[in-house]
C-alpha cells in the first residue's frame, strides 16, 4: 500500500478507457493522487509544475513572501493580467513562506515529507544554503522524486552561473547562432522557448521516475538543464559535428541543400513552406503545380544533386512563380497537385486556425472570478484530454493557512508564524 494512498500504481485512478471517444468529464488525470511541491521562479521549473498539474497532480507552489518574480511581469500587459504567468502556474496552490528562517524551512520540510515530487529550478548553491539540496531532502524523504532544472547542470565550475533560457539555451547551446546569417544581427528569442522545452523534458523524467519508484520504493534525483535541452534540440547539427566532423553553417531560405524544403513568399506577402523532403519523389508534383513542366529534363532541376548544386537558381525560379498569386489561391493548386506544404503563421493566427482547435491546442481554464479563460494546452493528451487541473492560477500565498492546517499545524502555531513574519 502506497503511503500516500492507493496501491502504488500510477494508473490506479480510473484506469478504464471510458474516455477514448474524447468525452472525459469527471475523469481524473493520470497523475491524480501525486503530490508535487514546486520551489520555482520565472519559467522552467514552474512550467514543469504546470504540466504535472495539467496531468492531474496536486501541485503546491512554494513562494518567497514577495512572490515569484514572474508575477511582476503583468507590467507588460498594463498591470491587469499576466498571461505568461497564468500559463505556467495554473492549477496550483500557493504557499508563501520565508525559507531563510528555520521556522520557514520547517514548513517546507513538512510539505516535502508528504510529497511524491519536489520540482525546483533554484540554482544548486542556493538550495544548499537553504538546506534543500538533494542529499538532505533525500535523507528526509527517501521516496521523494527530486526534480531539478538548472541553467548549466548540477556539476562543473559554471553550475551556479545565472542563465535564463536566453543564456544557456538560446545563446550557449548554439540555437541563436545556427539561425543567424553571417553579418546579420542575431534573432531575438521569444519568451520561454527553451524554458517550456526543458519543463516538458523534466515532466517526462518525473513520470519515468515515479514509474520506477512504484517498483523500487525509492525516489531519485531527476535533472535537466537549459543547456542540455538546447543541445538536444540542436542534436541533428551537433551529432553531425560529433560524428562527421562538420561545422554548423547557417542557412537562409534561399540557400539550402534541398530547395523543395524551404519557404516561399506569395504575392500577398504570406509565406508557404514546401515539405518535399524526398525531393525526387515530389519534384514532378511541384513542377505540375507551378507550371514548370518545361524543366522536366533540365539536369539542374531533375535530381537531388542537381537541385543541391543549383539551389539558388531553383529557389529563384520557384519564387518567381509563387510571387504571381496570393497564398489563398496557391493553397488549392498545391493540394490538387499533391504537393506537401504548410502555411507560415504568426502565433496570433493560430487563434482562428480550425486545425489548432481540432488538435486540442486550447483549453478552458478556471479563473479566480469563477469564469473560465481560453489558454494554451500543454502538448500531451490522455485519451483525448490534455488538461485535468481544476484550480485557477493562485494569488500569492492564498493557500498558506489551509495547507499548514492540512499538515497538522494548529491555529496557535500558524498565528505565531504570521506574527514572526515567516508567512503572510
Amino acid at each position: 500500500m502506497d503511503e500516500h494512498g492507493g496501491d502504488g500504481s500510477l494508473a490506479e485512478v480510473d484506469g478504464s478507457l471510458a474516455g477514448v471517444d474524447g468525452s472525459l468529464a469527471g475523469v481524473a488525470g493520470p497523475l491524480a493522487g501525486v503530490k508535487v511541491v514546486e520551489l520555482g521562479l520565472w519559467l522552467a521549473g514552474p512550467a514543469c509544475g504546470a504540466i504535472l498539474a495539467d496531468w492531474g497532480a496536486e501541485v503546491t507552489k512554494l513562494e518567497p513572501l514577495e512572490g515569484d518574480p514572474f508575477r511582476g511581469y503583468a507590467w507588460m500587459f498594463g498591470g491587469t493580467v499576466n498571461p505568461p504567468f497564468e500559463l505556467d502556474n495554473r492549477g496550483k496552490r500557493s504557499v508563501a513562506v520565508d525559507l531563510r528562517r528555520p521556522e520557514g524551512l520547517e514548513v517546507a520540510l513538512a510539505l516535502l515529507a508528504e510529497a511524491d515530487v519536489f520540482v525546483t529550478n533554484y540554482r544548486p548553491g542556493g538550495l544548499e544554503r537553504l538546506g534543500l539540496d538533494w542529499d538532505r531532502v533525500h535523507a528526509h524523504n527517501p521516496r521523494l522524486i527530486y526534480a531539478s532544472i538548472t541553467g548549466y547542470g548540477l556539476a562543473g565550475e559554471e553550475r551556479d552561473r545565472a542563465a535564463y533560457d536566453m543564456g544557456a539555451y538560446w545563446a550557449r547551446a548554439g540555437v541563436a547562432a545556427a539561425l543567424t546569417q553571417p553579418g546579420q544581427d542575431l534573432p531575438y528569442q521569444r519568451g520561454g522557448v527553451g524554458d517550456h522545452l526543458t519543463g516538458l523534458a523534466l515532466a517526462g523524467g518525473v513520470s519515468a521516475a515515479l514509474y520506477r519508484r512504484d517498483r523500487s520504493g525509492v525516489g531519485q534525483l531527476v535533472a535537466s538543464s537549459l543547456l542540455r535541452a538546447g543541445m538536444y534540440q540542436m542534436g541533428t547539427d551537433l551529432n553531425a559535428n560529433l560524428r562527421a566532423g562538420t561545422k554548423t553553417v547557417p542557412s537562409s531560405v534561399r540557400r539550402v541543400a534541398n530547395p523543395l524544403l524551404t519557404g516561399y513568399r506569395c504575392a500577398d506577402d504570406a509565406w508557404v513552406w514546401l515539405l518535399c523532403l524526398e525531393g525526387d519523389r515530389h519534384w514532378p508534383n511541384v513542377r505540375r503545380a507551378l507550371a514548370l513542366e518545361a524543366l522536366a529534363d533540365d539536369e539542374r532541376f531533375a535530381s537531388m544533386e542537381g537541385r543541391r548544386d543549383n539551389a539558388e537558381l531553383v529557389w529563384t525560379t520557384l519564387q518567381e512563380r509563387f510571387a504571381q498569386r496570393p497564398r489563398d489561391e496557391w493553397a488549392p493548386i498545391l493540394d490538387a497537385a499533391g504537393v506537401w506544404w504548410a502555411r507560415v503563421q504568426q502565433t496570433h493566427e493560430l487563434l482562428d486556425d480550425p486545425q489548432a482547435e481540432a488538435a486540442g491546442g486550447f483549453v478552458e481554464v478556471p479563473l479566480p472570478d469563477g469564469s473560465t479563460g481560453r489558454m494554451v494546452a500543454s502538448p500531451v493528451d490522455f485519451s483525448g484530454r490534455s488538461h485535468f487541473a481544476e484550480r485557477p492560477t493562485p494569488e500569492l500565498g492564498q493557500d498558506t493557512e489551509v495547507v499548514l492546517m492540512e499538515l497538522g499545524f494548529d491555529w496557535e502555531r500558524i498565528e505565531a508564524l504570521k506574527t514572526a513574519g515567516i508567512i503572510p
